[in-house]
């Protein structure tokens, strides 16, 4: 505390005295009290919101329009998200028939039995060369 009384926050002893008298509400009056706030930060934040999404859409090309779709988020400049064809599975579990296309992380299951001596190519499915390719 300085030599002027202020000790750095406003109102000096008014947070305390606040508390006070939050602590003798009803229990009624407490949750009216949330209520009404809650309404004005989602009020606010609505706001807030609003705002910083006009200042994104000027920093991204001027555009005006505000989406607030899920599916034109994906759009990016103005195109569509190409399609990928279907991958077929490269590797099967023989005793639960799960399959892996050999894209991503592999699964437990093969980790496991590669773990304990089994070669990747032990799972294959038949020959998954391009020429020899079924749908499943």
């Amino acid at each position: 505390m300085t030599s002027s009384g202020y000790n750095g926050r406003q109102g000096g002893d008014s947070m305390t005295a606040k508390k006070v008298d939050l602590e003798s509400m009803s229990l009624d009056d407490l949750w009216s009290l949330h209520e009404e706030i809650s309404a004005i930060l989602s009020t606010r934040i609505k706001a807030e919101k609003h705002e910083l999404e006009k200042r994104l859409a000027f920093l991204n090309g001027g555009s005006d329009v505000i989406s607030h779709s899920a599916a034109s988020r994906s759009l990016q400049n103005g195109k569509a998200r190409r399609k990928y064809p279907r991958v077929l599975p490269k590797y099967r579990n023989p005793q639960t028939s799960e399959t892996w296309s050999g894209r991503g992380k592999r699964p437990l299951w093969l980790v496991a039995a590669m773990k304990s001596g089994r070669k990747i190519e032990e799972f294959r499915i038949g020959d998954s060369g391009p020429k020899g390719r079924q749908r499943a």
